[in-house]
This record gives structure tokens, C-alpha cells and sequence, in this order.
């Protein structure tokens, strides 16, 4: 299929089908810290709130620790047989982990066992989400015409997010209208696993339909061993190091304002679980709606002076914003802080994907983006909220906004060093 000749419509309708088993696969991911607050109970029996939420965060990190081998395994995976296969396996692999969470008993019920069960499910979500992000972010880029890939290439974003927001919407349904908060901590947080593994029927249908990229059909014919493999990655080491720089500082931060917000503003500034949800809700919604304005407005201006905003506005901003967050007592207060903060990271969020497509060549590109963004999301990404927590009760909580800040600094110093990829783009040669 070439791309040049395909309709709007069909172009829409495979970036539809690529995004969809994205919004699935983080739904998935997503409804694990989003329900932690009630579920940590089950499978850590300790009076201590923080002590439960640390036990949590910490499966939620190690489950990071599979995504550098997820996006090996599905990267070589997308660039020798097809992007559009190593999608489909990777949100089979979702579901089952998500299947095994909502079956899995408590610890007053088999002991040791329940937590071990819970640490194997998120280890191979880690490795589903890590290998998915890669293979998305190349497939999206490689559909999108030249003049339009920062605006289609944010949707992934806006699928990531929006995984988030139906694992909150799911749970301000379960917080009004359906459960007490007795029910939900007992049995009511089984729900959304199993509607995680549900959808993921829907997702897997979409996307055993899509269209494969003329950019992996036109190098078929190259030989195996120069498709997705590590020898023929490591021929690229300014595009690798370019990856990790760039995402270092983006990551923690996002992963601060969106992961670990709900419990900050739980365990922090002391608003309810029900009010943090809505804040986090209504935030992300808007959030969700931003990337494809930045993403849009990068296909004008280029990608870099986007990057550069992030990381000037993150070194300054991010030290008064989550001090004054942390002493706010109101909720319109942290929203409108939050919201700040969450415009800020959008220069990084909405476009992230495709700068790191165009760095690489199509035989080694789901491989390229994948490996290395999975590597620094499971350093500092993945343990963002375990460091926070740590912070918090060795009575130090202002370091953890130090440590993004300085994170997002370094990140800045790569921003001012690297070329523009809109106009340098590797996507260009397919």
C-alpha cells in the first residue's frame, strides 16, 4: 500500500487501528496504579498506608524492568516480519496479564503466593507495554505523510492517556455510582482487569485488519540479518544516546503528573480518593486534547523549538509548582497547578514518538525507537513513584522535585545540541 496515493479516510482508519490497541494496552497499564490505592490491601497486609502504596509502586517498578526486554523482543519482532504482526502479539500478551490480576486471590487467601502472582502479571505487562510502544510509534510515523506526522504520530499519546482515562473514568463510575469504598477495596477493583481483558478481543480484531507500512514492505527483500537486530542498532550510537537524552527528563515528569499525581494529591495535599480521581480525570482529559495541537504545530515550526519549551519551562517551573501544589488546599487550585504543569510536559509528550522514528532507517527503526526509550522509562520512568514515596517518608519530599528538575535539565542540554528531525527526518529515505 503506498501511502501517497491512499485516501484521508484510509490513512485514518489504519492510525485508528494502530492507536486503538495502544489505548488498550495502557488502559491496561494504567488501571494497575489507578486501583493500587485500593487493592494494595489484598496482597500486602500492613496497617501502614505509604507502607501498602510502596509495596505497590514497587511491583509497578519492577514491572518496568521486562520493558527493555519488551521492546527488544517486539522491535526485532517489527522490523523482520511486520509492524503490524509484533502489534497484534503485544496486546495478546496485555490481556492475559490483565486476566491473571482479576483472577488472582488475596494474601489472606494463599499467602506469599498472591503477590508473586501479582509481580508475574505485571512482568509481562512490562513486557507488552515496552515492546508496544516502540512498534506503535514507528507504525503511526510511517503512515502519516510527510507534512502531517507530528499531528498523527501524537495520537499515540492521546491513546496512552486516554487508557488512563478510562481507568479513571471506570473508577469514578465504580467511586458515585455502583460500589462503597468497602466494596471497592474487597472485590470491586477485580472489575476493571476484566474489562481490560475484554476490550482487548476489540483491539486484537482492529488490529489483525490493519494495513502494513510501504516503509517495512519496500525493505523485505533486505537481508535478515540487517533487519532488528542489535549489531545492525548499534551502527546508530548517536541516535541511541539522542533517545535516552531526550526522554530522561520527559518521562519522569510525565510519569510524575500523571501516574503518581493521584496519589500525591492523596497522600500529600490530603484531598479525598474521590476528589484526587476527578482532578486527575478532568486534567488528563484536557491533556489528551493538547497533543494534537502540539503535535500539529510542530509540523510548522519543527520539533525542536517544542522540546526546547518543555525543557527551559521544566527546569524552571517544576520546583514552584509541586511545592506550591503540596501546600494548596484547594481543588481548583491543584487543578489549575497540575493543568500548568501538564502543558509544560506537552512540548515533550506529543511529539516524543516521531522525533525518535525520523532518527533511525526503516530496517532497525521499532527496534531504535523501542529499546532505548525502554531502557530510560524503566530507570527513571518506571521508578519515579517509588523514589517520590521513599522521599515522602524519609521526610524529605522537596529532593523528588530537585531530582526532575535536574532530569529535565539534562534532557534540555541534549534539546539544544541536537538537530531539528523535521528537517533531517530518516522517514524521508523510505
Amino acid at each position: 500500500m503506498n501511502t501517497t496515493q491512499i485516501t484521508t479516510a484510509q490513512r485514518i482508519k489504519a492510525i485508528v487501528g494502530g492507536s486503538i490497541g495502544n489505548l488498550v494496552e495502557w488502559y491496561d497499564w494504567y488501571a494497575y496504579a489507578a486501583f493500587a490505592i485500593y487493592f494494595s490491601n489484598s496482597f500486602f497486609p500492613d496497617s501502614d498506608l505509604n507502607a501498602q502504596l510502596m509495596n505497590t509502586a514497587g511491583i509497578f517498578a519492577v514491572g518496568f524492568l521486562m520493558r527493555p526486554i519488551g521492546g527488544w523482543l517486539f522491535g526485532s519482532i517489527a522490523d523482520k516480519i511486520g509492524r503490524k504482526r509484533a502489534m497484534t502479539l503485544s496486546v495478546l500478551l496485555m490481556s492475559f496479564g490483565s486476566l491473571l490480576i482479576a483472577l488472582t486471590p488475596t494474601y489472606e487467601t494463599i499467602g506469599i503466593l498472591a503477590p508473586i502472582l501479582l509481580l508475574i502479571a505485571r512482568l509481562l505487562q512490562g513486557l507488552s507495554v515496552g515492546g508496544e510502544y516502540g512498534v506503535s510509534a514507528t507504525y503511526l510515523s510511517e503512515m502519516a505523510t510527510e507534512d502531517r506526522r507530528g499531528f498523527y504520530s501524537s495520537f499515540q499519546y492521546v491513546t496512552l492517556i486516554g487508557g488512563q482515562l478510562i481507568a479513571l473514568g471506570i473508577q469514578l463510575v465504580l467511586q458515585k455510582l455502583l460500589l462503597t469504598e468497602a466494596q471497592l477495596e474487597d472485590w470491586g477493583w477485580r472489575i476493571p482487569f476484566i474489562i481490560g481483558a475484554a476490550l482487548s478481543v476489540i483491539a486484537l480484531y482492529l488490529r489483525a485488519n490493519l494495513h502494513e507500512t510501504e516503509a517495512f514492505e519496500n525493505k523485505k527483500e533486505m537481508s535478515e540479518k540487517k533487519k532488528g537486530t542489535i549489531k545492525e542498532l548499534l551502527k546508530h550510537p548517536k541516535a541511541l544516546l539522542t533517545v535516552v537524552g531526550l526522554t530522561l527528563g520527559g518521562t519522569l515528569a510525565f510519569y510524575t503528573y500523571t501516574t503518581y499525581m493521584q496519589k500525591f494529591l492523596v497522600n500529600t495535599v490530603h484531598l479525598t480518593k474521590e476528589q484526587s480521581t476527578l482532578i486527575s480525570f478532568v486534567s488528563l482529559f484536557i491533556f489528551a486534547c493538547l497533543q494534537p495541537v502540539f503535535g500539529g504545530l510542530s509540523d510548522r515550526i519543527g520539533r525542536r523549538p517544542l522540546l526546547l519549551g518543555f525543557g527551559i519551562l521544566g527546569t524552571l517551573c517544576t520546583v514552584p509548582l509541586l511545592t506550591a501544589l503540596s501546600t494548596t488546599t484547594s481543588m481548583w487550585g491543584a487543578f489549575f497547578l497540575i493543568m500548568a504543569a501538564l502543558i509544560i510536559v506537552s512540548g515533550y509528550t506529543s511529539i516524543n514518538a516521531v522525533v525518535k522514528a525520523e532518527l533511525f532507517p526503516s530496517e532497525v527503526r521499532a527496534l531504535g525507537v523501542g529499546l532505548p526509550y525502554a531502557l530510560t522509562v524503566a530507570i527513571f520512568g518506571g521508578t519515579a513513584e517509588y523514589i517520590a514515596l521513599w522521599l515522602k517518608q524519609a521526610d524529605m519530599e522537596p529532593y523528588f522535585y530537585w531530582y526532575i528538575t535536574a532530569c529535565i535539565f539534562f534532557s534540555l542540554i541534549v534539546y539544544a545540541r541536537m538537530k531539528d528531525t523535521k528537517e533531517t527526518s530518516a522517514l524521508n529515505k523510505d
